[in-house]
């Protein structure tokens, strides 16, 4: 076989390996079309370029593509290239620091192999779609990692931590999940100091530092569940229950998770809880959503709800 047909062999290997855990040198010889010796002799072939193949003998056993000191060639087909650089596109807008140069980076090194076909399906994609984002606050990337360690790796931070009035106290947690909203990521962690479950936002966190100390996993609530109760109840001083006359869906597309919570109610009807700064704000989103609602609580939304629409009917000119 000449140099190029073992080098395209060697390749279309590396893209099995990548494919799946693990394969035997059985099934790799019937998907490259070669025998086991040839498979073997490709193999060692990847790991004189660097490549840690790992093999294991026996009844189950077989080859397994490793973790290894550099970046392995990605070798993807048409619809994984297409959907790589449109996602690459679109991180190249997100909130992590440094995320968007390096998205820009990579995108720009994967048009350049790209076939023209390729490349021209991605830009019809590109060409046809716009983003509508909130401002978000930009993390630090390496905050990102420091967490999701942690999280993984069952070990206590500590971290300085900016209160709404903007001063600061050392915090020591165990993290459990990170969550990320539209605009802002989030941690739930237990506070050990304080004794109980937290939600902490990760732009009001400075000076990260995962310890040693491993802790054993405790029962917790839902993390996307627990957040989204702090972000939409925690931080307003009025919290309002309002039932409305639409599905759960129907009220979830106009009313992001981080403004409020949806919950199934009966015979068509579901509740809204939200919070707010002020009842006026509450009465006033609730009726743009253009659904028929009920009040729930708190009993003094009622009147604000009057008011208010005694007020636009004044500036209606309708008596």
């Amino acid at each position: 076989m000449t140099a190029e047909g073992t080098t395209e062999r060697v390749l279309r290997l590396l893209s099995l390996l990548q494919s799946r855990l693990s394969w035997t040198a059985t099934e790799l010889a019937a998907e490259l079309g070669v025998t086991d010796r040839s498979v073997r002799r490709d193999v060692e072939r990847l790991r004189a370029l660097g490549y840690p193949v790992h093999a294991t003998a026996g009844v189950g056993g077989g080859y397994q593509l490793g973790a290894g000191t550099r970046l392995p060639p990605l070798l993807l087909d048409d619809d994984e290239a297409i959907a790589t650089a449109v996602s690459l596109r679109l991180a190249s807008g997100g909130t992590i620091a440094g995320a968007g140069e390096a998205a820009l980076r990579a995108l720009t090194k994967l048009d350049q192999v790209m076939p023209p076909r390729l490349r021209a399906e991605v830009r019809a994609v590109h060409g046809a779609t716009d983003t509508l984002l909130g401002p978000g606050v930009e993390i630090d990337a390496e905050l990102l990692v420091t967490l999701a360690r942690a999280c993984r790796d069952a070990v206590r931070v500590r971290f300085r931590y900016a209160g709404h009035g903007g001063e600061e106290h050392e915090r020591t947690v165990e993290p459990v999940r990170m969550v990320a909203t539209s605009r802002r990521w989030y941690l739930m962690a237990y506070d050990v100091d304080r004794d109980d479950w937290r939600t902490f936002r990760l732009d009001r966190m400075r000076e990260a530092t995962a310890t040693t100390w491993r802790f054993p996993p405790r029962e917790h609530p839902d993390p996307v569940t627990y957040v989204q109760r702090g972000v939409t109840e925690a931080p307003y001083p009025y919290l309002s229950r309002i039932r409305l006359r639409a599905r759960p869906e129907q009220v979830r597309e106009v009313v992001p998770p981080q403004v409020g919570r949806v919950e199934d109610d009966r015979d068509g009807w579901c509740v809204l809880i939200s919070g707010g700064p002020s009842l006026d704000w509450i009465a006033m989103h609730v009726a743009l959503l253009g659904f028929e609602a009920e009040i729930l609580d708190p009993p003094e939304l009622r009147e604000t709800a009057a008011r208010l629409a005694h007020r636009l009917t004044a500036l209606s000119g309708i008596s």
